[in-house]
């Protein structure tokens, strides 16, 4: 690989075992056609059930595209995402949910309206989600997160974005701010699309997300503003700790 890659992708992993050697076989067989000299950013969430050990074995057999992260801990999902943002060298970052429900075959488009858009936003427009627990609240979530912040969007929660990397680079999060990357990064890049993705039925596991983080959303509303200023400042604490770094 060069010595600064085209692309990182980072993908946040937490109890996904039986997900992460499909999760980089597909991204393999994507992107070394589309981009060869991509980064594949796993970072380890506090997994119980031997996920980085899995990590360990992939990124020995794939040392030049994989890179592993583990957490000594439980810090979610914006302290994965800001630890890869800090690791990723290339200039564009992909973001991708571990669970397979993203298809990295939907990356190469994302990747092309990048060229000419800060921030580039899958649309799971046919979402293989409960209707009433996670598709309406979602819906009336992402009109109110767009009306509040100014940068519209149909699905602010789908992982599946790529980023130019000056815009995400310098954000410091704190914990939920991962819901509100799109228009958080605007402020450092204002050129925000979207495009239809594909979305896919869970194969393994369960999700770690419910109901509640509709109602989340919803009371984060009341001060998003400064949530987005916030993230133009660095935190007093440190949002996770790393224990183990391979590549």
């Amino acid at each position: 690989m060069a010595d600064r890659p085209s692309l990182s992708l980072i993908v946040p992993l937490k109890d996904e075992s039986s997900n992460v050697a499909a999760v980089v076989e597909e991204v393999a067989m994507v992107l070394r056609q589309a981009v060869p000299d991509y980064e594949l950013i796993l970072v380890d969430d506090g997994s119980t059930d031997g996920t980085f050990d899995l990590v360990r074995r992939l990124h020995e057999a794939d040392p030049t595209h994989v890179v592993g992260l583990r957490f000594s801990g439980n810090f979610g999902q914006s302290a994965a995402f800001s630890a890869g943002f800090a690791a990723a060298r290339a200039p564009l970052v992909a973001t991708m949910d571990g669970d397979l429900q993203n298809d990295p075959a939907d990356l190469p488009a994302l990747m092309r309206l990048a060229a000419s858009h800060d921030i580039v936003c899958g649309w799971r427009k046919n979402r293989q989600d409960a209707v009433l627990t996670r598709h309406v609240p979602s819906v009336i979530a992402n009109w109110l997160i767009g009306l509040v912040t100014g940068v519209p969007l149909h699905d602010n929660g789908c992982s599946l974005k790529v980023f130019r990397a000056e815009v995400v680079k310098p954000l410091h999060l704190r914990p939920g701010m991962h819901r509100y990357l799109p228009a958080i990064a605007s402020q450092l890049g204002g050129r925000v699309t979207e495009v239809v993705v594909n979305h896919r039925a869970r194969r393994f596991g369960t999700s770690k997300y419910g109901l509640s983080r509709t109602f989340k959303v919803v009371a984060d509303l009341f001060h998003l503003r400064r949530v987005m200023r916030d993230a133009l400042v660095p935190p007093g604490t440190p949002l996770y700790e790393i224990v183990e770094k391979l590549g």
